[in-house]
């Protein structure tokens, strides 16, 4: 089991609120209402947390290991919603989410393939590293830097304990993961073909539901993401290419091959079709 190994290396580097974020030096006159207005959605983006674990708990029943997981995942990304909600409780009142803003994303996810889903979560957790680390670049008030810089690495060692199971994965289903894999990583590592941007947040994970079945469309703005990557932190095609490296890089890793690019990725996904059976009709 990795739940014990994974529960103790995270325990040892869990940053407390109180004494790890520095609160004293909060500055008002480096804090716009722009920049404000952003911690709110993504305060209200963290909370999402919650439909995803009640998604993971449910598809992944029979797999007890990474449903214990699950009570670290959890409560670490609750804890990110929290520390922004905490600012601006501190700094902002007139803008902290209201109860039903964040009821507003609890919604009951469609079921869809546990190994896709993995790698789907996992590939998140890397964008949202880059995504916070530009998001401290671009904030000028100090405490929200750091807070932001601390989510970054919460996100990363996130991705980290999804790539051990992952590893896990292939050792217990072989090629079946291999090809999920391989198959999400593609989709993920193309973004820049897409207009929307990549993230599980983003996704349509409730047919019923549409076209309000994603987590940003029940935002207060539901176009706040794209305008707060494209016109504010300013993630262009730099730091995008920095998240496509790393997926490449951690799917060079696991795949035990060489994959400089999303094409060779793709080349060799399409290598493993003929050893994997084509999934029943119907699935997601």
């Amino acid at each position: 089991m990795l739940y014990p190994e994974l529960f103790k290396q995270l325990e040892s580097v869990r940053w407390d609120m109180d004494k790890d974020i520095p609160w004293d030096r909060f500055d008002a006159s480096l804090l716009s209402d722009e920049q404000a207005q952003t911690i709110k959605m993504n305060a209200i983006t963290e909370w999402a947390a919650l439909p995803a674990t009640e998604m993971f708990l449910r598809d992944n029943r029979d797999d007890s290991d990474f449903s214990a997981f699950m009570s670290i995942w959890f409560f670490e990304e609750q804890k990110h919603s929290l520390v922004l909600m905490e600012y601006l409780r501190r700094f902002r009142p007139d803008l902290a989410p209201t109860e039903q803003e964040l009821h507003d994303i609890r919604f009951e996810f469609d079921p869809a393939p546990a190994l896709e889903t993995l790698m789907l979560h996992f590939c998140g957790e890397i964008r949202l590293n880059h995504w916070y680390r530009r998001a401290s670049e671009w904030h000028t008030e100090p405490v929200i830097k750091h807070i932001y810089q601390t989510l970054s690495q919460d996100e990363a060692r996130h991705g980290g304990a999804y790539l051990r199971y992952m590893k896990r994965a292939i050792g217990k289903f072989g090629d079946e993961a291999r090809s999920a894999f391989a198959k999400v990583g593609v989709l993920m590592a193309s973004a820049r073909r897409t207009a929307q941007a990549l993230h599980p947040t983003n996704l349509h994970v409730n047919k019923a539901l549409f076209p309000r079945d994603t987590i940003q469309s029940r935002l207060p703005d539901p176009e706040w993401l794209e305008h707060w990557l494209d016109k504010q932190i300013d993630f262009d095609a730099v730091w995008e290419t920095k998240v496509v490296e790393r997926i490449l890089h951690n799917m060079s890793l696991l795949m035990d091959q060489s994959f400089k690019t999303v094409q060779e990725l793709n080349r060799f996904r399409k290598s493993l079709a003929v050893s994997v059976p084509a999934p029943a009709p119907g699935a997601a």
